[in-house]
């Protein structure tokens, strides 16, 4: 049986809760990974030192090995210089969202001018911040990532010495603006190099497909999957897995996301073999990261073997993509 080694994978962009989901989910993030950005749209949002501090010790105690690192975020709000510098050593990046965008964005940037917040971008230029973006507007949906091209542009100009992170990725817009700018990189999640928007809602239903950024058309996707498969040095991998229990997927009002964590490197070992590129998983995975990020993960060996493996249906109360299907990879051993 075929067999591939990826040496400390990480997970640039995860969901892992507080509270009783917390303790679901994070064991198993950290079961596979070395390490994961973590995001801080929590209800109350992480935005100061203490907060970031208490929710990394209680992801920390929902672990169940020490070989893994969350690296921390804040909730993007006009920080002063003064405060970046104390915080600096306890985050790794700063997380925007556009008000209402997506889970727990309501209080979000409702303008993207550039002067209200030039302090705090400048800051951390200098303090070397990461600035992650979830990058939609407010109009049609499935314009509204094309439509942000614009302001992607408009801070790469005003802050060269920024890296900006955009996030999960779901355009062909997006794949042709990371080389327009030395500091915009790029995460891009396991669901968006496989589903279209025909997966989500072209015949029943799927609410365990919906999230946001929505799912685009099928020539969005093969971009996707162009720039991955290849490791392009400004993309990573960030699964932008985000659990809800299965009541409030399955109901009116369905909360956007899509939860992968348990099977996101069987899923990508797929993927990269299909399309004949399983030599550059490790780079999509890991190394791009590390570089891009400046980041040294805890070392960890995960095989993964040519094995079936039957998805389970549920993971106590939420519903992984995939749920009750066979995949063709399993994980044989971490190390």
């Amino acid at each position: 049986m075929k067999t591939v080694t990826l040496t400390m994978p990480l997970d640039m962009h995860v969901h892992l809760r507080d509270g009783d989901m917390l303790k679901i989910v994070a064991p198993l993030t950290s079961y596979t990974f070395s390490g994961a950005l973590v995001m801080p749209n929590l209800v109350p949002p992480i935005t100061t030192k203490e907060m970031v501090k208490e929710y990394r010790s209680r992801i920390k105690a929902a672990m169940e090995s020490d070989d893994f690192e969350p690296y921390m975020t804040l909730f993007y709000q006009n920080f002063s210089r003064e405060f970046l510098e104390s915080v600096q050593d306890d985050i790794t990046a700063i997380k925007i969202y556009p008000s209402g965008a997506t889970t727990n964005s309501q209080g979000g940037v409702v303008s993207f001018d550039i002067e209200p917040m030039r302090e705090t971008l400048e800051a951390m230029s200098d303090f070397g911040i990461v600035l992650c973006v979830h990058g939609e507007t407010q109009g049609f949906v499935m314009d509204r990532e094309a439509e942000f091209m614009s302001v992607y542009e408009k801070l790469a100009i005003n802050f060269p010495k920024l890296k900006i992170i955009m996030e999960h990725i779901t355009t062909r817009e997006a794949v042709e603006m990371l080389d327009r700018h030395p500091n915009l990189y790029a995460t891009i999640t396991v669901h968006h190099l496989m589903i279209t928007l025909d997966d989500v809602a072209g015949g029943m239903l799927r609410p365990h497909l919906f999230c946001k950024p929505i799912a685009k058309r099928p020539h969005d996707r093969d971009a996707l999957l162009k720039i991955a498969l290849q490791a392009h040095p400004k993309v990573m991998f960030g699964s932008d897995s985000a659990p809800h229990p299965k009541h409030a997927k399955e109901s009116c009002g369905c909360g956007a996301g899509v939860f992968t964590a348990p099977i996101a490197l069987q899923l990508l070992c797929e993927i990269f073999q299909e399309h004949n590129a399983l030599d550059n998983l490790q780079a999509f995975v890991s190394d791009n990261a590390q570089r891009i990020y400046g980041i040294c993960a805890e070392y960890k060996e995960v095989v993964l073997v040519e094995r079936d493996f039957v998805v389970p249906e549920i993971y106590a109360d939420v519903v992984p993509m995939r749920a009750g299907e066979t995949l063709t990879w399993s994980i044989e051993r971490v190390d």
